[in-house]
């Protein structure tokens, strides 16, 4: 965020009545408004109820100005010249009973910089507006369809959204990954024109469970990349292993060990080099008893790090670990 006011200068080509042209310089208002030249997507998924936000842009962490939500409220992608303002403000508009088509009219009613804004609104529902500032720089657009809406300014060409939109509306999968392989289109077809720096991905819950920590499903940021979306795609493929990783956990507590082989056992195939996701898979097999399987499985992950057999036998006192003496010193020896 700037702390200082930002003086954009504009060139204005005035021709005369002769044919012959000369160039003013009109200077913005001032303005506190960060860059975030970008693309971004707001989208819903009715079947899985969730609604998302993503984008891309070369500018440092795009994520903590551009893409807002809330979990059974809507989602906000605020950019251009930026109005951070336009985040809260638009889920509190949401949250009053307002359209998403209202309260972006309202937002920029009251906004003196509005044509050099950029900005989407969608709420729980799926219905979504937004808005590109006659100001904003070229390539600038945007499109509205069923249940998404797609906005980019500074591109390339003006062909970035155009193929957000109907990547979009022809792809499979999760939300996330939906939204994701928009971004992925947009960059095919040209991106930013200055290239690409930082991107963000976030998905909640379109009905609230009241718990914060569980409505909010997907929250990824790449601040500083040299490649945003490779590195964006390899954060999600983690973030679904974890998200295999922390339901085994809970499985553990619940002590329903074959859940929590299921969900372990899932992770470790996304990443079979993961130590962690190894080790917790050895643990839920030797708790089933299938001590055959756990044991090489131990062995291997000591020799590549010993600090997993010193934790070993930490796990017995709180029954996280569930072996006999002779089946924990069958795990430990000869290592």
């Amino acid at each position: 965020m700037k702390s200082k006011f930002l003086f954009v200068v504009f060139f204005i080509i005035l021709f005369s009545t002769a044919g012959r042209f000369s160039i003013a310089f009109a200077q913005l208002y001032k303005s506190d408004s960060p860059f975030a030249h970008t693309y971004s997507i707001v989208a819903y998924d009715s079947a899985a109820g969730e609604m998302g936000v993503a984008v891309q842009s070369h500018w440092f962490s795009v994520g903590t100005i551009v893409t807002w939500g809330e979990a059974g409220v809507g989602v906000v992608a605020t950019q251009s010249f930026v109005n951070p303002a336009f985040g809260p403000g638009g889920l509190e508009l949401l949250k009053k009973g307002k359209t998403p088509q209202e309260a972006l009219d309202e937002l920029l009613k009251s906004d003196e910089g509005r044509e050099f804004r950029q900005l989407a609104i969608l709420d729980s529902k799926g219905n979504a507006a937004s808005f590109t500032g006659k100001l904003c720089i070229q390539y600038a657009g945007n499109i509205v369809g069923k249940d998404f809406s797609v906005q980019a300014n500074l591109m390339l060409n003006d062909r970035i959204w155009p193929a957000m939109e109907e990547s979009f509306k022809n792809s499979k999968g999760s939300l996330a990954e939906r939204m994701l392989v928009a971004l992925e289109a947009a960059e095919k077809a040209g991106g930013d024109a200055r290239g690409k720096q930082s991107a963000a991905l976030l998905v909640v819950r379109a009905q609230s469970t009241g718990k914060i920590w569980e409505d909010r499903l997907v929250d990824i940021r790449i601040d500083d990349s040299s490649e945003p979306l490779p590195e964006l795609r390899r954060l999600l493929k983690v973030h679904r292993a974890y998200q295999h990783m922390n339901n085994g956990d809970l499985a553990v507590e619940k002590n329903d060990m074959d859940k929590a082989m299921m969900e372990y056992s899932s992770a470790m195939k996304m990443f079979p080099d993961n130590l962690e996701m190894k080790f917790w898979t050895a643990v839920a097999l030797a708790n089933k008893g299938k001590m055959e399987e756990a044991i090489p499985m131990f062995k291997d992950i000591f020799k590549k790090d010993k600090n997993w057999k010193d934790l070993t036998p930490r796990l017995l006192p709180n029954g996280l670990l569930k072996v006999t003496p002779e089946q924990l010193s069958e795990i430990l020896e000869n290592m």
